[in-house]
């Protein structure tokens, strides 16, 4: 396979400031380092390189997106907001969402990054890409943003495809462990564009991401979400995916897959509270790819999103782009056999029952 890869070091520069995880300092909030820092995303380029994984990658430039790419998923009021508050310096998108100086710039290239990603494959140079950008972008809708994104990155991406490449149907598939709720609100009311997203039930935001939130008007059937259990691990996922995405993917056939690519489901996230391990992360990358030769030629763009533990999301970004490109490295998970001793890791009762409520929806795609 010939996959893209998507970095620049200035997303490495977005400042998320001195915040003790997710919270503000104050006097009874110590300062610390926010969550959403580069760490993680610095390591996984990191050991990309040291695995010499790097090298049989192909380089796509990342570019800052326009004002006019973005405002197909934004309102204008929302990217003036934002860009207020990074020449100001220091602010806050809306709620626990930090940004500073220079950070509106880095968001445009990030979703430019995005973009460019998908144009690759799109056009044929490369089979399918990972787009490594920051600041992450599931979370923002149209006019918001929260959960450490400013703009909807993969979403722009995707009308960037719709209006430009000539794409028809595209399908998400987000796997980060929260709910996709800003690409959910993007593309709730449009058919063209199939939206699921695993994710551990009620986590963030709250109240959101429930089975009955199906897409209403035109988009009504279009929109999954399975919320799985806390405590799910590589036996759920792979189930919610042979029983949800994978059926779902092979009703709508899209011709385009993109990956809002979250690493947080990981045994050892400190934001999420379920046992994926690195493998299980290659495993579902093998059915989607499976799936995506089949419908639309392989072609699958994943864009960066969370994973905040800095020693462990690594080897799940090098699992991925290891499968994505067909290349295996000499580097071993060194979580993994600890992980694949703990207990339920295997597809739980009360998750199988999660995942055949979603599974009913699939009927519903036409």
């Amino acid at each position: 396979m010939t996959t893209g890869f998507v970095f620049h070091e200035l997303y490495l520069w977005h400042n998320t400031w001195n915040w003790a995880q997710v919270f503000p300092p104050s006097l009874s909030v110590q300062p610390g380092t926010h969550a959403e820092n580069p760490e993680t995303k610095r390591r996984i380029r990191n050991l990309l390189e040291v695995s010499g994984l790097l090298d049989q990658l192909v380089a796509i430039k990342p570019r800052a997106a326009t004002v006019e790419e973005v405002a197909r998923v934004h309102t204008q009021a929302h990217i003036n907001h934002i860009r207020a508050i990074s020449d100001k310096g220091y602010g806050d998108a809306s709620q626990l969402t930090p940004l500073g100086s220079g950070s509106y710039e880095i968001a445009l290239l990030a979703a430019g990054g995005a973009i460019e990603a998908v144009d690759a494959v799109i056009k044929g140079k490369v089979e399918n890409a990972y787009a490594l950008i920051r600041p992450p972008g599931h979370h923002a809708t149209k006019d918001v943003g929260m959960g450490f994104c400013l703009f909807a990155n993969a979403a722009i991406a995707v009308r960037h495809a719709q209006k430009v490449l000539g794409v028809g149907r595209v399908a998400t598939v987000d796997w980060d462990v929260h709910h996709g709720n800003g690409t959910q609100a993007i593309f709730y009311n449009d058919p063209s564009v199939l939206t699921i997203s695993l994710h551990q039930d009620n986590l963030f935001p709250a109240a959101s991401g429930g089975t009955p939130e199906n897409g209403e008007g035109k988009g009504r059937g279009f929109n999954i979400n399975v919320p799985l259990p806390p405590g799910s691990g590589p036996g759920a996922y792979i189930a919610a995916f042979e029983r949800v995405v994978l059926p779902a993917l092979a009703r709508y056939k899209p011709e385009l897959i993109v990956v809002p690519s979250g690493f947080d489901a990981g045994g050892v996230d400190p934001l999420g509270r379920m046992m994926m391990s690195a493998e299980g992360y290659r495993a579902l990358t093998r059915l989607l790819m499976q799936v995506a030769a089949e419908l639309c030629k392989g072609r699958i763009v994943m864009t960066h999103e969370g994973g905040y533990s800095e020693m462990y999301a690594p080897y799940c970004g090098l699992a991925v782009i290891e499968e994505l490109s067909g290349h295996r490295t000499k580097v071993d998970d060194p979580w993994g056999p600890m992980i694949a001793q703990w207990g339920g890791m295997d597809a739980q009762p009360h998750q199988l029952a999660a995942i055949t409520e979603a599974a009913r929806l699939v009927d519903q795609i036409s």
